[in-house]
């Protein structure tokens, strides 16, 4: 589906509380995955210190690592850290809009952090990245007490920051509430040629906008210039070395890090891994076929009781499922929002959702079962909580800066004609997903700023141990994702979460969290080989 968040959203903090609601009248708890807020800015010059130039850091006294050249002031600032509520601290890191350019203008990173509560045993500052791209770092790190568990929140200071481009961290704003919500809702599997050109002017529309809005930023909030932010924030805390956790797109993140400054690499956990190998097709159609694994485990669980609303056989159960998109496709269901019929688009994001995590099956369960009754408001809330959006509208700009960072991070090859000859082989390779998530990469044909990354397996030479986490019916990030980054690492260690939804630490097992625990706490190498469940 072109606007399916990828690679890997969370369920979206702004709208999780929805999905709990539901779930809790289903008899399950959950755990969002949690990510982006909202917020404002604008890209400064290059004389603004927007507050962070001046002494007063409590950051330990550590030698810094090389600065690179002509960056010395950026490397060099203190921020002012103010109480910000819940025993958190808020400060605003500058850094270049260019990194090839750095006597232009800036932008101001949003961050904030949560300081040990064992500041005689204090490790070192622990930096952390929920996914997306478009994922909020503060919003995130908010939540340190469900992210990480207690060891570690007391023996690291728990750091979240906004990317470049993302939440507070002068966002990229391209469409308004009314526009993203036409984007939500729109074809995601255009049929026959008129069908085409409307998804096409939609997504022609967005870059036109996000050019007139973006400015100078638009071309810079690719995932190699938001590695080399980390690298200032990782001076600017203080620290020698970078101590890190991503989830999602933020493994990616973090292995661009790790290849760019091996030798600042701490103690890396990237869970839930993308491979940096792959390109804009192959990343596309590894997640498609991760949403059928995910999707044919959920029926499998679903048909073994009586009251699944997609009956008793699992392939009779997923061609119900399918023909329910085709016939929103045609004639979408009321929900409770009059503007905001459960489109076919919005279906999909909706059962998407509950394929992140496993404890929100039964919230799909009973949003199956109403819109096979005519009633598509449990779907739609469903698709909110990934989307980011609640009844006043969307918390973030996450919907469109996805596409911002992954248009710079990819090429694409070929113009719209590829990307629809390439709906068959989709589709044989994801019967379920495929013919969906063919069209995601229609949106970079149009986008205005050239793409400057390209794929490539990261190597890191000279780190030390990086420890990647894959999940074996991961949807958004397949377990062959993790497999392929461990292997390029020079020093890689793979743990395997044999189980379902999207990620592993924290979210169940208990090998895997004294693993990763283990690893953060004490530097211990995750034996080789480990399996959990």
């Amino acid at each position: 589906m072109p606007h399916q968040p990828r690679p890997g959203r969370g369920v979206a903090a702004g709208a999780a509380a929805a999905l709990l609601a539901l779930a809790a009248c289903s008899g399950v708890g959950g755990r969002a995955a949690g990510e982006p807020t909202s917020g404002s800015g604008t890209t400064r010059s290059s004389g603004s210190t927007s507050g962070s130039a001046s002494a007063g850091a409590s950051t330990s006294a550590v030698a810094p690592a090389a600065v690179p050249a002509g960056l010395d002031r950026y490397y060099a600032q203190r921020p002012t850290w103010s109480a910000c509520s819940g025993g958190f601290q808020c400060a605003t890191v500058d850094v270049p809009v260019d990194y090839r350019r750095p006597g232009g203008g800036t932008v101001g990173l949003s961050v904030v952090r949560l300081p040990a509560s064992d500041r005689s045993g204090r490790v070192g500052s622990l930096v952390l990245n929920p996914g997306g791209p478009g994922g909020s770092g503060v919003e995130y790190a908010r939540r340190a007490g469900t992210v990480v568990s207690d060891a570690v929140r007391r023996r690291f200071d728990v750091v979240g920051f906004d990317p470049r481009g993302v939440g507070q961290s002068d966002p990229l704003q391209c469409l308004d509430d009314a526009e993203t919500d036409a984007l939500i809702g729109a074809d995601p599997t255009p049929d026959d040629a008129s069908e085409v050109r409307a998804v096409s002017r939609q997504f022609q529309d967005m870059a036109a906008q996000c050019k007139a809005k973006g400015g100078k930023l638009l071309a810079h909030v690719g995932t190699d210039e938001a590695a080399r932010d980390m690298d200032v924030l990782r001076a600017v805390l203080g620290d020698r070395r970078l101590n890190y956790l991503g989830k999602s797109y933020g493994t990616f993140l973090g292995a661009t890090y790790a290849q760019e400054f091996p030798k600042n690499v701490g103690r890396v956990v990237l869970d839930g891994a993308m491979d940096p190998a792959l390109d804009a097709a192959e990343i596309n159609i590894g997640q498609a076929q991760g949403f059928d694994v995910a999707t044919r485990a959920f029926v499998s669980d679903c048909v073994r009781s009586s009251s699944c609303p997609l009956g008793s056989d699992v392939d009779a159960g997923i061609a119900r499922l399918q023909r329910l998109m085709t016939d929103l496709d045609a004639r979408p269901l009321p929900t409770r929002d009059p503007a905001r019929p459960l489109t076919e688009g919005r279906g999909a994001l909706g059962v998407a959702s509950a394929m992140y995590d496993d404890q929100f099956w039964p919230v799909l369960r009973q949003g199956l079962s109403s819109a096979f009754a005519g009633d598509g408001s449990t779907l739609l809330a469903l698709a909110d909580a990934l989307t980011d959006r609640g009844p006043d509208g969307f918390h973030s700009n996450a919907n469109t800066v996805i596409y911002a960072v992954n248009c710079l991070d990819r090429p694409v090859k070929g113009g719209a004609a590829a990307v629809q000859q390439s709906v068959p082989r989709f589709s044989r390779a994801a019967p379920i997903w495929g013919p969906f998530l063919a069209w995601s990469e229609l949106p970079c044909v149009y986008w205005p700023a050239k793409s400057t990354g390209r794929p490539q397996p990261v190597r890191a030479a000279g780190s030390g141990p990086i420890v990647v986490v894959g999940t074996t019916r991961d949807p958004a990030t397949p377990y062959a994702w993790a497999q392929g980054l461990a292997r390029e690492l020079e020093n890689g260690h793979l743990i395997t979460y044999d189980g379902d939804g999207h990620t592993a630490y924290r979210r169940g097992s208990r090998c895997v969290d004294r693993a990763v625990d283990a690893y953060l706490l004490r530097g211990e190498v995750p034996k080789q080989g480990l399996r959990c469940d």
